[in-house]
Formats: structure tokens, C-alpha cells, sequence
């Protein structure tokens, strides 16, 4: 009967936290990557709730920075962090003081982008199967840039190497512009480019698309095929950005601001500002983005392991 009460008791004052929530400033903290989708979300979340949603960016330390703040910020729903794919590679990259799947509580996977496989117009290939072919008879010949190790890009370019079976080698760079910079200019031969980045320079002839990382066409560039209709039958990775509260966040808390972003990212404005950054609403339920996050954890993992990536 003490237990019973205990979950009853707890229950209601939890109940009661959400009804009250948020009474004031929320904070997400922002780490490796753009801010935007972060202020666009925070700024409906202000009007809807009448409470200022900050947006903190904290880029250093290749995300660890930001999710070790959140990890150890007091779980009232008051903390947030916008995860990206960074943050499920750096657990097989670094010693972290946090745990990625247990220091958490998901709250929705917001919205994913395509990226998109590009080479230099030096590069006799037009198509992926070409790309693999060139790559198979000269090992090691190609270049592939990005915008820093144990970045998506540079593991989903590993990815694409221990599934095609070629050896292309890595060159990072401080950022993504400069990255795509030298790709213009041919210092490096291929690269996995974000969207939004690499769309301009395709469409405007400098470096030529081959296909998008996603399984299914993306509506950003519907004339490229994908990595896995062009030879690479299974491979999918895309760029993403989600929000995890610390773990031990109440389930209302949870629950209302789950609430809040999905109904955000329904509306017409928010849809076509985030599709101007190259974005895709998802909205997925807090399961969902936790399942998510513990299987891109091990996936990278595995990635790591087979292909002997490692931080330059």
C-alpha cells in the first residue's frame, strides 16, 4: 500500500509540474552544427507558452561540450540540448562523462536532411556505380573532404567505403564551407555535402551531384537518385537535429513539450522556414527518437570498428 502511494503521490506531483510548466526561461543548448531549427521551435514554444526559449551555442569539444551540460542541468524540462547525428558518433570516438543512452530522456526527433554525394567535374563519373568502379581501380587515389572527423558526413563516407569496398582517403577540415570550398576548386576529389551547401554549387555546374544519402528520394533535389537505388542497396543516413532533456525529466514535462514542437512543426510557416534550411519535419514520439538513439549509437559503432576510422 506504501508503494502504491509513493506512485500515486508521485504521479500527481508530477501532473502537477506540467501543469505548471514552464513558469520560466527555457534554454536549449546547441552544439555542433546551425542554430536555426533551434530558434524557429524556441520561438513558437515563447508564443505558444508565454516563456522565453533561449538558444545556447555551445560548439566546442565536437558536441560533447553541449550534451555534458545538459546531462548534469537539473531534470525539470528547463535544460535542453538539440542533438545531432555528432552526438550518437562521438561515443565511439571519445571517453565521454556521460552515457548518450541512459543520460537522457528523448523528447522528438524535429527534422532530418538529405546529404548528398558530390565529386569534382575532374571526376570521370556521373553515377555512383561509376564512382565505385573508378575508386576500385585506383586505391587511394581519390580524395574525400569534411567538415571534421567523427562528423555524419565523414562516417557515413566511411560507411559508403566498407560497403562499396573502395579505399578513398579522408582529408577533414574546420568547417563544412571550407571543406566544399576545395571541392569547388578540386583539392579533393569527392565528399558526402550537406544539402543546403552542396545544392548551389551542383545546380550551378561547379561540383556534380551523384545522389542523396537518404533511402528515399528527397523532394530538395528529386532529380538525384540515391546512394542505394544507384548500387548500395540498404545504405541510409541522413543529417538530423532532436531534443533530449536530462534524464529523470517528469514523463508530463516530457510529454508537453513533445507536444508543443510536433504541433510547431505542423504549421504551414514553420514547414516552409525549415524547408528553407534544407530540413524535413519529423516529429516522432519520445519512444521513437530513444529507439532511434540507441541504434544509431551502435550503428556507428559498428561503423567505427569495420572501418578504422578514427579523429585526425
Amino acid at each position: 500500500m506504501k508503494a502504491a502511494r509513493l506512485l500515486l503521490a508521485l504521479a500527481f506531483a508530477g501532473n502537477c509540474l506540467a501543469q505548471d510548466y514552464p513558469d520560466k526561461p527555457i534554454r536549449i543548448i546547441v552544439g555542433p552544427g546551425p542554430d536555426a531549427l533551434a530558434r524557429v521551435i524556441g520561438q513558437k514554444l515563447t508564443d505558444a507558452w508565454g516563456q522565453p526559449v533561449i538558444v545556447d551555442q555551445r560548439g566546442g569539444g565536437g558536441g560533447t561540450i553541449s550534451a555534458e551540460a545538459v546531462a548534469r542541468a537539473a531534470p525539470d524540462g528547463y535544460t535542453l540540448l538539440l542533438a545531432t547525428g555528432t552526438h550518437t558518433i562521438n561515443p565511439s570516438m571519445y571517453k565521454l562523462s556521460y552515457d548518450m543512452a541512459k543520460d537522457f530522456a528523448p523528447v522528438t526527433l524535429l527534422a532530418s536532411t538529405p546529404f548528398i554525394l558530390a565529386v569534382h567535374p575532374s571526376v570521370p563519373a556521373s553515377t555512383v556505380g561509376e564512382l565505385i568502379k573508378l575508386a576500385q581501380s585506383k586505391p587511394g587515389a581519390l580524395n574525400y573532404g569534411s567538415g571534421g572527423s567523427g562528423t555524419p558526413p565523414h562516417l557515413a563516407t566511411e560507411l559508403f567505403k566498407t560497403m562499396a569496398g573502395v579505399n578513398i582517403v579522408h582529408v577533414p577540415y574546420k568547417t563544412v564551407a571550407a571543406a566544399i570550398t576545395d571541392l569547388v576548386a578540386g583539392q579533393v576529389q569527392v565528399m558526402f555535402t550537406v544539402g543546403p551547401a552542396g545544392l548551389p554549387q551542383i545546380r550551378a555546374g561547379r561540383i556534380r551531384g551523384l545522389a542523396v544519402s537518404t533511402a528515399k528520394r528527397s523532394a530538395f533535389a528529386p532529380e538525384l537518385p540515391t546512394v542505394a537505388e544507384s548500387g548500395l542497396p540498404g545504405f541510409d543516413v541522413f543529417g538530423w537535429n532532436g531534443v533530449l532533456a536530462p534524464a529523470g525529466t517528469p514523463a508530463p514535462v516530457v510529454a508537453k513539450l513533445h507536444g508543443g514542437m510536433v504541433k510547431a512543426l505542423r504549421g504551414a510557416d514553420v514547414r516552409e522556414r525549415i524547408a528553407g534550411f534544407g530540413f524535413e519535419p519529423v516529429g516522432s514520439t519520445p519512444e521513437e527518437f530513444g529507439e532511434f538513439v540507441r541504434t544509431e549509437i551502435a550503428r556507428w559503432a559498428k561503423v567505427m570498428k569495420e572501418s578504422g576510422a578514427r579523429v585526425d
